[in-house]
């Protein structure tokens, strides 16, 4: 009778700890990649995608802000790419879509402009623009965005 209680307790400790690693491996909130904040996903070097004429990084803006720069045509799809707005907690207070300004189907750089009309937040001035690149397969291995921390007037 003892052996077969030890037993037991074994093999109960080895389906805890399996089920404990496989916990951490695929289920763990700290570690899936689609709950990372997307600035530790991040791979493309920006200064090689996209650039972002105005507003620049630390920009006061206030409502509308009209967004200029160019990216790689590979940034966009059927000639835009999204533009979101955040306050200083993470929440939406603005987005939409940038549009290119001449074709968009190249590796070249095109010209963009996105213009976004939000309400200033009433807690905190600082913000982040969001510039991400456009993913109609909606795997997150091509997901990709510049932050740019803001400041509202």
């Amino acid at each position: 009778m003892n052996k077969v209680l030890l037993i037991l307790v074994v093999v109960f400790v080895l389906m805890i700890a399996t089920m404990g690693i496989w916990w951490i491996q695929y289920k763990s909130p700290a570690l899936s990649p689609s709950l990372l904040p997307l600035q530790s996903r991040i791979v493309a070097p920006y200064h090689d995608m996209i650039q972002v004429d105005s507003p620049t990084q630390g920009s006061s803006i206030s409502s509308p802000v009209t967004i200029t720069g160019k990216a790689r045509g590979t940034w966009f799809f059927e000639a835009s790419f999204p533009v979101v707005l955040v306050d200083w907690d993470g929440l939406i207070i603005a987005e939409g879509h940038a549009e290119a300004r001449s074709d968009w189907m190249t590796q070249d750089y095109v010209p963009f402009e996105a213009q976004l009309t939000f309400k200033k937040p009433s807690y905190n001035n600082r913000g982040t623009l969001i510039l991400k690149k456009d993913n109609p397969s909606g795997l997150p291995e091509y997901d990709d965005a510049l932050e740019i921390p803001i400041f509202f007037q």
